[in-house]
C-alpha cells in the first residue's frame, strides 16, 4: 500500500526515537514524500537538532536512515495533479497542495497529524492514531 508521509510526521520521527520512527522504519509500506518537503526540512534543521538533542552529524545520519523507507517523489511526477490540488487546497492551506497532489498521482491516503487535511474530502487522511488501527 502506497501512503503519502506529511512532513510532521517525517520531522516527528527526525527528532526522536519515537513510536513514529518505529511504524515509518518497522511497517513495511510504500510511503511517499515530496521531494519539495526536504527544503523544509533543511529550512527546520536547526530547531530539530535542538529539539532532538544532537548536532548535525547526528542529523544527517538519522535523516539519511529515515530515506531509505520512504520513496522521495519529485514534483515532475506529479505536476499533472498539480491543479485539482491545489483547487482541492484553495481556502485551507495552499502550502500542503504538495501532498495532495502527490496522493492524487498516487492514489492513495495521506498520514497527517494536521486536522486542516479533515476539511476536504477528495483524498482519505489518517492521523497517527488511524494509521495504527490500518495496520
Amino acid at each position: 500500500m502506497n501512503i503519502v508521509v506529511d512532513t510532521n510526521i517525517f520531522i516527528a520521527a527526525l527528532i526522536m526515537d519515537s513510536f513514529i520512527r518505529k511504524l515509518l522504519m518497522d511497517f513495511r509500506m510504500n510511503y511517499l514524500f515530496p521531494d519539495f518537503e526536504l527544503d523544509e526540512i533543511y529550512n527546520h534543521k536547526k530547531e530539530i537538532m535542538k529539539k532532538g538533542l544532537y548536532g548535525e552529524f547526528e542529523f544527517n545520519k538519522i535523516l539519511l536512515r529515515l530515506l531509505k523507507y520512504v520513496k522521495v517523489i519529485s514534483v515532475e511526477v506529479v505536476v499533472d495533479k498539480r491543479e485539482e490540488a491545489e483547487e482541492i487546497m484553495r481556502g485551507i492551506d495552499l502550502d500542503d497542495s504538495v501532498f495532495i497532489v502527490t496522493a492524487l498521482k498516487f492514489g492513495c491516503p495521506i498520514w497527517s497529524d494536521d486536522k486542516h487535511f479533515k476539511k476536504q474530502d477528495r483524498v482519505k487522511v489518517y492521523n497517527t492514531e488511524e494509521f495504527v488501527r490500518l495496520l
